[in-house]
């Protein structure tokens, strides 16, 4: 699509009318049909996360947390208790509906209200966690919230570029890789290059079309196995938005 150009001849951006920025999150439960999520709270939540950390084999999947692994459900704690107070990231504790009981954390973070830009970060799924239906709807609710509710123009997803699995998840959940940052960050006494990822508002709808999709229950087979892939869907609605434009 051509540019739009001012007096001087010169490209400039698309208008964004009316825009007064988005609104600053809230701590109201989110709530769906596997999952909920509410903000940390430290007697509710630390010894059920802490127990769910602790069911994992090893400490890989702190590799590219600045944090953990913790040895003792004391230090747990301390660190739930620091991050309980933050208002910038804003950490979210994960509930599974089905056993109630609290098995991850996430957060959202570098919340940029006058430009309408947020980032999900933080991300610490405990094993009873990963790869599950209740990873994704956590997922799914809160770019319902950012996008539908607070009115973001943008919802980022950064990592450690060494980071496959997280590189992947951002893939699966829709995100578009945009690049990478050189020695963005310090951390663990190591270097960082980050990748960015990110959606925008104008891709959501089709990215709730396949969400919904994937998260009814009729997409799953009597063993809890998905039938049609979230991966798959989204192509496929992106290929439909594709053609639509032409």
């Amino acid at each position: 699509m051509e540019s739009r150009r001012n007096v001087y001849d010169q490209p400039i951006g698309t208008p964004v009318p009316g825009w007064s920025g988005a609104q600053a999150p809230g701590r109201e439960p989110l709530s769906g049909r596997y999952c909920r999520i509410e903000p940390v709270n430290v007697e509710r939540h630390a010894e059920e996360l802490y127990d769910a950390y602790s069911s994992a084999d090893d400490g890989r999947s702190w590799t590219y947390l600045a944090v953990g692994p913790f040895e003792s459900l004391a230090a747990y704690r301390e660190h739930l208790t620091r991050i309980a107070a933050s208002a910038d990231p804003l950490h979210y504790t994960v509930i599974d509906l089905a056993t109630g009981k609290a098995v991850g954390t996430l957060a959202l973070m570098r919340i940029d209200r006058t430009n309408g830009v947020i980032e999900v970060g933080h991300v610490t799924y405990s094993p009873r966690l990963q790869r599950t239906r209740v990873a994704t709807e956590a997922m799914f609710l809160l770019m319902t919230e950012v996008f539908e509710k607070l009115g973001y123009r943008r919802f980022e997803w950064k990592c450690d570029s060494l980071n496959e699995p997280s590189r992947t998840a951002a893939l699966r959940y829709g995100f578009t890789f945009e690049g990478i940052f050189r020695q963005a960050i310090v951390y663990r006494e190591r270097n960082r290059d980050t990748a960015w990822f990110s959606i925008i508002d104008s891709e959501w709808p089709a990215l709730r079309s396949s969400y919904t999709r994937w998260l009814d229950a009729g997409n799953f087979d009597a063993q809890g196995q998905q039938v049609e892939r979230l991966v798959v869907l989204i192509d496929q609605q992106r290929a439909a938005a594709s053609n639509a434009a032409r």
